[in-house]
């Protein structure tokens, strides 16, 4: 029931909690966070990867993936980032609460055959702080991302040796190309 209710809502623009409705430009506006970040981040893997490869492009998902959410975080007044199936770096990719449900969700939506580019949830949440707008976009693997969270035997000797230097923690291997790798994640206050 509460599933077919949140699908509901993200088919109408809305999402609820209680008596609470988001709005559907407040639903857009974190859909344009989501997007924007995935855009900048993806674009300046591509770019890093080119210049530098695989192995270099670590170092972009480390250093730069976070300024580029905090930046985004500070144009939109909210939190933007990401969170993981499999977590890889432990300060940023971790999921809160809220993000791991996201993520069941989506996982049980890609077992019902929907494709994660379709993907995403938007509910409104009291939190003891206040209530926010939570926003959830899927994140499948591509195919240009196993060179670093595939399978450990296709994983190149140069990237796994950046890997185990700045993640020695590492869980964010052993993908599929279209599996469910995360979500982009946007918190805006109401």
């Amino acid at each position: 029931m509460k599933k077919s209710l949140v699908l509901a809502l993200l088919l109408s623009g809305c999402a609820t909690y209680g008596t609470e409705t988001a709005q559907p430009r407040q639903v857009e506006e974190s859909r344009n966070a989501a997007k924007t970040l995935a855009t900048r981040l993806g674009g300046t893997l591509k770019a890093e990867i080119g210049r530098n490869g695989p192995a270099s492009a670590v170092g972009v998902c480390k250093e730069i993936a976070p300024q580029i959410a905090a930046s985004l975080s500070r144009e939109t007044g909210g939190k933007v980032g990401r969170g993981g199936t499999r977590v890889r770096n432990p300060q940023t990719g971790t999921p809160d609460a809220w993000e791991a449900k996201a993520l069941a969700t989506f996982d049980t939506r890609m077992k019902q055959g929907e494709t994660p580019d379709t993907m995403e949830l938007a509910e409104v949440v009291a939190e003891p702080s206040g209530k926010y707008l939570r926003y959830a976009k899927a994140v499948a693997v591509q195919p240009q991302c196993l060179a670093c969270h595939g399978p450990s035997d296709s994983i190149p000797e140069g990237v796994k040796a950046r890997l185990q230097a700045e993640y020695p923690m590492d869980r964010a291997i052993g993908y599929q190309a279209g599996e469910l790798r995360g979500a982009i994640v946007v918190k805006r206050p109401l």
